[in-house]
């Protein structure tokens, strides 16, 4: 896999296709053009991951229905539309399906730019929170049911008396849980104990 970011361009424009990747190769990003939407459907499944540019004004397929049919597959790529000038309704619709941003023809590089990053930057987070995710997952199973339960209590914000009554416990069972809980969990604070169990989904 190639260790530049990629970029998909999605447009039926060939002069749009050559001048928008020869921006980005020459920023240092990896190019793969696509002439039509459903020409990259018909090749997403298989396709490296990046981030996509998506022309609206495409023939057979435009460019929010290539949208809609990624969000349907489940392909998390993030979108980039481009638009023509006066489809401004059309780039509101692609920002509430998801987009992250929209490039009004004819853009400047460095509105180009910006867009890019912004999609990777999305992806970073994204990969990050499915990594904390991941570990906490991971730091929760080697509690107790019990354990589980009390910490569940606390990501709901509960005193240790209230959890004792739900579990029907005393206050002082709670308290043995919870450090039990904490050491674990290899934390010292109850703010560090939440984070893990927030990200876990736990509390929410």
């Amino acid at each position: 896999m190639s260790s530049s970011k990629l970029v998909h361009i999605v447009d039926d424009e060939e002069s749009m296709r050559r001048s928008t990747g020869y921006a980005l190769k020459t920023t240092g990003y990896a190019v793969a053009t696509w002439a039509s939407g459903a020409e990259f459907l018909k090749k997403v499944r298989h396709a490296e991951q990046g981030c996509i540019l998506l022309d609206v004004r495409m023939p057979d397929i435009d460019g929010l229905e290539v949208q809609q049919v990624l969000a349907a597959r489940g392909v998390t790529m993030p979108v980039v539309i481009m638009t023509g000038h006066g489809d401004i309704s059309i780039a509101v619709q692609a920002m509430k399906a998801g987009a992250v941003d929209f490039l009004e023809k004819p853009f400047e590089k460095s509105a180009l730019l910006n867009a890019v990053e912004a999609a990777f930057e999305r992806i970073a987070k994204a990969d990050n929170a499915a990594t904390k995710a991941q570990d906490a997952a991971t730091l929760l199973a080697a509690l107790t049911p019990r354990e589980r339960d009390v910490l569940e209590g606390l990501a709901q914000g509960l005193p240790n008396k209230t959890i004792a009554y739900d579990l029907g416990i005393s206050p002082r069972t709670v308290e043995v849980h919870r450090a039990n809980v904490m050491a674990k969990l290899d934390v010292r604070s109850l703010s560090d104990a939440l984070r893990i169990a927030f990200a876990a989904g736990l509390g929410l």
